[in-house]
Formats: C-alpha cells, structure tokens, sequence
C-alpha cells in the first residue's frame, strides 16, 4: 500500500471513529489551493478542523507528533478561509489530531483535542 494509499485508509477510518462519537462531518478533504483539511466536524456548539495522520508504526514519534509548526500555519490559514465562507457567531472552533496507527493486524486511533489553538499558530 502506498502513501497516498494508507492516508485515505486513516482519514475512511478517522472519519469513521469520530462519527461514532457523535460528531457530524462538514466537510472532507476540504482544499484551498495547495492547502487542505483532512475533516471538518461538528458536535454541538464546536467545530473541530481535524489532521489525520496515519502511520504503520509509532516509529520516530508516530502520527501526531508529525504535525509541525509549518503544517499547523497550513491548517491554519485553509481554516480561517473556510471560518470566513462558512462560520457562524457564537462557533467554538479548535484544531483536533487523529493519529491512526494500523499494523500487526490491529488498528489504533488517538485523538487529540484542541491539539494546538487558532490564535497560537499565525
């Protein structure tokens, strides 16, 4: 399985763990030039602009922390156009991680809320 491959299995298998949770997806794969949103997802009064990082191992520091300061600016401008097209008043909006770790047969997801906050990132 290639890159791309193994990235679309982790975003089909965050997507699928979240929804579970009682998040309604708003949107996938959202792209703003070369900038994207793996999942945009909202429970309640919060929408979460969520990373899906997916990796065979939690080798050189697994999926999460693969989410540097250069990709957390990217997030965050393709976030604050979509807050512009589609926000709300009253919206709490944060940036979540979902690591998704499959191997050995076994499939493992974590997710980090609030994984780093929009007036941080600019």
């Amino acid at each position: 399985m290639g890159a791309g491959e193994l990235g679309e299995l982790g975003e089909r298998l965050a997507e699928r763990w979240i929804v579970r949770r009682g998040w309604r997806v708003l949107a996938r794969r959202f792209r703003v030039g070369h900038r994207d949103l793996d999942l945009i997802v909202r429970r309640g009064g919060t929408v979460a602009f969520v990373e899906v990082k997916t990796r065979y191992s939690a080798g050189f520091g697994g999926p999460v922390c693969a989410v540097g300061a250069g990709k957390r600016r990217h997030l965050w401008r393709a976030a604050t156009v979509w807050i512009d097209r589609y926000g709300a008043p009253g919206v709490e909006y944060r940036f979540d991680v979902i690591g998704v770790l499959v191997g050995g047969g076994l499939i493992r997801v974590l997710h980090v809320e609030n994984a780093f906050a929009l007036d941080r990132v600019r």
